[in-house]
């Protein structure tokens, strides 16, 4: 994370410029049209609206659009550019998904090991459900952990009393991976593994601990070493370094009172500061709309780019589809349209989610409003970075744009 706003740019450049031959006679994107996203944005983050927001979108390996809009700073005096710093939460997952199916790759761990063949305490999962605690029927697997089928509390209807139960546990108050895994094994499921999805973080926290048993390296040295340092991605990490910390953007809510406030935590307060304690591998990195569509140019290419293989064709393939099969119906507990992949959920419907995109389109999205999908049908990468934590009662927050953010990319489409 040391580069300049200037060398972030030329890395840009050179990421449009890496577009083959044949890209070259596609039919060119409308300025008109994007105007409109521009448009949209612009209104998004005026006086009354998010500070402001970075969006980035990439057609045939070349970036077509990419835009800086409003402040980064709740007194609105900084411009925001595109560099800016953002904590990307939940997108961290498909990152940590990536470091994990690249050690299947290698041999070293296999999607259907039990999760205790590489973590003590895991060997008789027990389920507490309507009052009553017995044995889970089976044990938690990784793909269970990557598809978040494991059966871990989730905040889902039936869960309230295993969620109490684990936060007495209190596993975020863990000092490291290590101690994290440690109380999670103390941690009764909800549900049977493979029985249901509940989106949940500790999945994911445990599996940034296997990456760091089966590699032998501590997780955020794995990530630099083997994912950002081969991709470029110069400002991702877990940590923003001193001297760059002035890039990070606030972090807002809205206030009771009606007005954007800073929001509570200590990466608020302290821009660029750590957002755990441990390295997070359900939500701790920061990131900039540039470095992640290095990273989606990635899995959308079959796993190289520029010469730098992470992933086989055929595991980005694996990835991208859904794994919920198992489930009637095969979809999350947030759409009737889309399944889970491996790191991301997929688009099975796009007629019935009502919003312009392909079946088969993979993304995430963060809980402070980053988003990103991948659309291997049309050669796609959009990115969207606000950096805003939403409240509950959406009705007295921020309108929620991202739906009007892809709609807008896809009409714009040539």
């Amino acid at each position: 994370m040391k580069r300049a706003w200037t060398a972030w740019w030329c890395a840009l450049c050179i990421l449009a410029l890496g577009a083959p031959a044949w890209s070259a006679d596609a039919p060119a994107w409308s300025p008109e049209r994007l105007g409109r996203l521009h448009a949209f944005m612009d209104k998004a983050t005026a006086a009354d609206g998010y500070l402001g927001g970075v969006t980035l979108v990439m057609h045939r390996e070349s970036v077509v659009d990419v835009k800086a809009y409003g402040y980064r700073d709740l007194a609105r005096r900084v411009s925001m550019t595109p560099d800016s710093i953002f904590r990307i939460y939940s997108m961290t997952k498909t990152v940590t998904s990536v470091a994990l199916m690249m050690l299947v790759e290698e041999g070293k761990v296999s999607l259907e090991d039990p999760l205790s063949r590489y973590l003590p305490g895991f060997d008789h999962p027990y389920v507490l459900h309507d009052g009553k605690r017995r044995p889970a029927s089976r044990v938690v697997t990784l793909h269970d952990l990557l598809t978040h089928t494991a059966g871990y509390p989730a905040g889902v209807e039936g869960d309230d009393e295993a969620v109490k139960a684990m936060e007495r546990i209190d596993p975020h108050g863990a000092a490291d991976l290590r101690d994290f895994a440690a109380r999670m094994s103390r941690v009764d499921l909800a549900a049977d593994p493979g029985t249901r999805f509940g989106y949940d973080g500790a999945s994911l926290e445990l599996i940034a601990r296997v990456v760091e048993v089966a590699s032998g390296q501590p997780f955020a040295q794995f990530l630099e070493s083997r994912i950002f340092r081969p991709l470029g991605m110069v400002d991702t990490g877990f940590r923003v370094p001193p001297a760059q910390r002035v890039r990070v953007v606030d972090i807002t809510t809205m206030g009771d009172d009606g007005h954007l406030r800073i929001a509570d935590g200590p990466s608020a307060k302290h821009p660029g500061e750590p957002l755990n304690r441990y390295d997070s591998g359900a939500g701790g990195l920061y990131s900039t709309v540039g470095d992640y569509a290095r990273f989606a140019r990635m899995l959308l290419d079959g796993g190289t780019v520029d010469g730098h293989t992470l992933l086989g064709r055929k595991t980005v393939q694996l990835m991208m589809r859904n794994h919920l099969g198992m489930l009637d119906p095969p979809v999350t507990q947030f759409s009737p349209a889309e399944g889970f992949g491996i790191g991301g959920s997929v688009v099975i419907d796009a007629a019935r989610r009502g919003q312009l995109g392909s079946d088969g389109q993979y993304g995430w999205t963060g809980a402070a409003s980053t988003y990103y999908t991948i659309d291997p049908k049309e050669h796609l990468v959009a990115v969207l970075f606000l950096q805003h934590l939403p409240r509950d009662d959406a009705k007295h927050d921020l309108p929620r744009i991202s739906r009007n953010f892809y709609n807008l990319v896809y009409q714009a489409m040539p």
